[in-house]
């Protein structure tokens, strides 16, 4: 039997939130699940700082879902992927990959919070897009559209089995001739296919080897079905991206690698390929999270997790994370991209690192 991704039966939520249209339109999809008045999303004992909800990891993403509203509200520069990250619509995840950062901030769960004030975070996106006006200097985000981040909390596709706040973006990009919209995903989300985006967002399907994804990304769609849904989104009017993330080093890493770019060699149409470009990303990690894992998946950190190869590296957000060796990675990257040139030649690469 499958696990359904969400099965939800308790809903918490600020009162504000649960009175809005869009926390109405969320309960009104499981009305049999049992509301709980918090006051605050961030600060929900029985979820967060509970070390005992280690064991409970992937039931409480199943079952549990939270309504907030967000507070701040603000876009920021960015650069890599986006030129701006827009303010969250959402955080958390109802999927469970081990290597994920958002856990690191929400202790010791993390299941969906939905932020149902999406009508104000729009309106600052629409003033933000109009304050820039034409994008005149071309960069690895793209020559032409200013792109805005929508999901760096949380994964936009999983996003839209709860509620309209991601059609709801779409639209707004739809009619911003100067804008895109951006988010990576690892659910196949087919609803998407009807909301004619006409080529104003930007699909990111994240790949890495099946076998390796097998044990890191739990919950997530298939590599393979991740792959034959680029066609689909294509044709639908997405621009769809890759992301080569997380790149995690194994015995047979570069092999592994081999055979997942010749399959999508293989399986993209001519029109996919033609606008296919790809970001790579090697993996970093933390070790608290670290911890938290060995709770509640320890063969999947057998993986992320090798001393013997990794360093502490402090990020640019001024977290100590765990990363490659600098002379492993920096190899590492060579070699991968001189892969991606080989196999997939069609396809430029933002960026790597």
């Amino acid at each position: 039997m499958i696990t359904p991704l969400l099965d939800v039966t308790r809903i918490y939520a600020e009162p504000a939130a649960a009175a809005s249209a869009r926390g109405l339109e969320i309960l009104g999809r499981w009305p049999d699940a049992e509301v709980v008045p918090v006051e605050s999303h961030w600060r929900i004992p029985e979820l967060h700082g509970d070390e005992a909800n280690v064991r409970r990891w992937v039931r409480i993403k199943t079952e549990a879902l939270v309504l907030g509203e967000k507070k701040s509200i603000a876009t920021r520069p960015n650069g890599r992927s986006a030129d701006f990250i827009a303010p969250s619509l959402s955080n958390g995840c109802a999927m469970a990959c081990v290597y994920c950062y958002v856990p690191r901030r929400k202790g010791y769960s993390n299941p969906v919070t939905v932020f149902t004030n999406s009508d104000q975070i729009l309106r600052h996106v629409a003033r933000h897009i109009h304050k820039q006006g034409e994008k005149t200097m071309p960069n690895q985000c793209d020559p032409a559209a200013w792109v805005y981040d929508l999901g760096e909390n949380s994964d936009c596709s999983v996003d839209a089995l709860i509620s309209e706040n991601v059609r709801d973006a779409v639209d707004l990009f739809r009619m911003s001739p100067t804008a895109k919209a951006s988010f990576a995903t690892k659910y196949v989300n087919r609803d998407l296919l009807d909301w004619d985006p006409r080529g104003r967002t930007r699909v990111r399907f994240s790949l890495m080897p099946a076998e390796v994804a097998k044990v890191t990304d739990l919950r997530t769609t298939r590599m393979s079905e991740r792959i034959a849904a680029i066609n689909d989104f294509v044709e639908a009017g997405y621009e769809v991206h890759v992301n080569f993330s997380p790149v995690i080093i194994t015995p047979t890493w570069l092999d592994d690698w081999r055979a997942l770019l010749t399959e999508v060699d293989d399986v993209l149409s001519d029109a996919a390929k033609q606008q296919l470009a790809a970001e790579v990303i090697f993996l970093t990690h933390n070790e608290p999270l670290h911890e938290v894992n060995l709770g509640w998946h320890p063969t999947g950190e057998s993986l992320i997790w090798q001393p013997g190869i990794q360093e502490t590296k402090r990020s640019q957000n001024g977290a100590e994370n765990i990363r490659y060796r600098y002379d492993l990675k920096q190899r590492g990257v060579a070699e991968l991209t001189a892969l991606i040139a080989e196999i997939l030649p069609y396809c430029p690469i933002r960026y790597a690192f």
